[in-house]
């Protein structure tokens, strides 16, 4: 246990004004924070401080994260893309995020009851790191389309040109979104649900 993790659970990251006081965010959530520290040291990692924030490394890579923020906390996976979620339980942090991925809690009950899926995304972490895989980041004109928008676009043109006027960006945040669902059900309804804000030439995130 890092002395310096310690101090970011009692002060914060440091980061901005509440840094130290009552009202730091950390405060919000330090029983979960420390349950996810209790189990990622349990798995081998060695515990850092990076960015202000408890760092995991593995063979001196970052690999894992966990930190606050104002609703939520969270543990973070740097590979998290490349990682086999077949509950679909990991998310991405931002519409552009092509590797991290992370869980997010609320609660100590949320993370004990996860305890076993984050335990088996720590070993597969360490897998990553060992087999040397990383994560191939492709523009938004390199991604395969699903076939589930492309048949939303041959129903509507309008909705086409809509998705390409998008900027890169958020075309390529849209595509991870959709593209992330195992089934297709699953994709068909995230479209569905994403074409008012790509009609009105919005982000995942706007």
């Amino acid at each position: 246990m890092n002395p310096l993790v310690d101090q970011y659970l009692l002060d914060g990251c440091g980061r901005c004004k509440l840094g130290g006081t009552p009202q730091c965010k950390v405060h919000n959530w330090t029983a979960p924070l420390i349950e996810m520290r209790r189990i990622v040291l349990a798995g081998g990692f060695t515990e850092e401080r990076k960015w202000g924030m408890p760092t995991y490394t593995w063979k001196g890579k970052n690999v894992v994260m966990v930190t606050a923020f104002k609703d939520n906390c969270v543990i973070s996976f740097f590979k998290g893309a490349l990682l086999s979620d077949p509950k679909s339980l990991l998310v991405m942090p931002g519409e552009n995020s092509q590797s991290v991925r992370f869980l997010r809690f609320n609660d100590v009950k949320q993370v004990l009851k996860q305890e076993r899926d984050i335990k088996k995304f720590l070993k597969e972490v360490i897998q990553l790191e060992e087999s040397g895989k990383k994560v191939v980041s492709k523009k938004a004109d390199e991604m395969e389309v699903p076939v589930e928008l492309t048949n939303a676009f041959k129903k509507s043109a309008a909705f086409k040109k809509a998705f390409y006027a998008l900027t890169p960006g958020r075309q390529r945040g849209y595509l991870l979104h959709f593209s992330a669902a195992k089934q297709s059900d699953t994709r068909a309804g995230r479209i569905e649900k994403a074409t008012e804000k790509i009609l009105a030439g919005k982000g995942m995130q706007d």
